[in-house]
């Protein structure tokens, strides 16, 4: 019996047939146009990816100035300067008090102020402790007006023996003694001068011109304390 032609699949019996191009192949495969998707949006989250990483790195590094800020102008402020004129203490008739007993020692020396009342006059001092007498007597102190009786310059207490002898020349120098830098004259703390009247005044002058000893001042001890009560 002759073959019987094939029957088509019963789902195929109502497709249209392609009609045959001349030159095309009826079995090119045709692609699913879903296969290249995964690859797009992989390839877009990895540029944004790269966008958020760049612009990050860009946005944390620090924005240089357009100029630099001019450095903070600092003040030098003065330290306050200490008043020595404070801490000396004034010898008046209510409160003749300059020093106490255990502040000096042998040759140790303190300044102070005495008022005259005599004259008003608010003359510098000085109270020397000598290495003789005692410390509760007031024959262990000397005290005089640091200037001169006649003449205007200041009088330096020299404890340093070395400066006696270059500043002044006065090699025999064997301990403190008072110097008149104007005459270069020097008073002796040991030794005394006679005054007219029969009086003995302490610091002898052992070289220059000055005529007499620095003009001193009565000094008592009562207790602790250690006063300058009038000045000649």
């Amino acid at each position: 019996m002759p073959e019987q032609p094939s029957q088509p699949p019963p789902g195929d019996r109502f497709k249209a047939e392609m009609p045959q191009i001349p030159g095309v192949s009826t079995h090119t495969v045709i692609k699913p146009a879903g296969a290249g998707v995964p690859w797009m949006v992989m390839a877009g989250l990895a540029a944004v990816l790269i966008a958020v990483f760049v612009g990050g790195r860009i946005l944390s590094k620090p924005r240089r100035s357009d100029a630099p800020s001019a450095p903070t102008a600092q003040i030098d402020v003065p330290s306050p300067v200490p008043d020595v004129a404070a801490s000396v203490p004034v010898a008046t008739e209510q409160d003749p008090v300059v020093a106490t007993i255990s502040e000096l020692k042998p040759w140790g020396a303190k300044q102070f102020t005495f008022h005259n009342r005599l004259t008003g006059e608010n003359v510098p001092a000085l109270i020397v402790r000598l290495p003789t007498g005692s410390s509760a007597q007031a024959s262990g102190y000397w005290s005089f007006a640091m200037k001169p009786a006649y003449g205007n310059c200041q009088l330096d207490y020299i404890d340093d023996l070395e400066k006696l002898r270059t500043d002044y020349g006065y090699q025999q120098a064997r301990h403190p003694m008072i110097g008149n830098p104007c005459s270069r004259s020097l008073y002796d703390p040991m030794k005394y001068a006679p005054l007219p009247g029969s009086v003995l005044a302490r610091g002898a002058v052992v070289q220059g011109s000055d005529l007499r000893p620095p003009l001193g001042i009565e000094t008592k001890v009562h207790g602790k304390q250690i006063l300058a009560v009038r000045m000649e």
